[in-house]
């Protein structure tokens, strides 16, 4: 499995902690940037995962800002994305069983001081499966949304 990751600069330490987290859990990582600290726009990196994602490039994708809300916002608007802004394992098992979410969005300024917390976070997300059933339905439900709200 690989997975692609991006931050914007509120997300860059952080992301550095996913890092050594992915490696230790050896899983491949594809790293859309950004590649420090230095100030940049949030659109510009969530839409390279959403877009890997959305194309099914990819199966799975993190996402980190300084809330983890703008790049979790941005995401969503791809048809096939299902992001979660997660701050804790248990919601993080949670979007996986009931939502099937495919992008893990993640608070970078809140979670860089915290990496053992950030690693259950990352670990609870991938080994979390889907659990279908009545779940299917709600995701199909959430799905249709977006092939039938068109913009004016």
């Amino acid at each position: 499995m690989t997975i692609p990751i991006a931050c914007d600069h509120a997300g860059f330490a952080a992301k550095k902690i996913a890092l050594e987290i992915l490696q230790e859990l050896k899983v491949d990582v594809k790293d859309l940037g950004t590649y420090s600290s230095d100030s940049v726009d949030y659109p510009d990196f969530a839409v390279k995962v959403a877009e890997a994602v959305n194309t099914q490039a990819f199966d799975m994708g993190i996402l980190i800002c300084g809330s983890g809300q703008g790049v979790c916002m941005t995401a969503n608007k791809y048809p096939h994305v299902r992001a979660a802004l997660v701050q804790d394992a248990e919601t993080a098992a949670l979007t996986r069983q009931h939502n099937n979410s495919n992008i893990l969005c993640l608070p970078g300024r809140t979670l860089e001081s915290k990496p053992e917390l950030l690693k259950d976070i990352i670990s609870s997300w991938l080994e979390t499966p889907f659990e279908g059933g009545r779940h299917e339905r709600r995701v199909e439900k959430i799905s249709s949304l977006t092939h039938t709200n068109k913009a004016p």
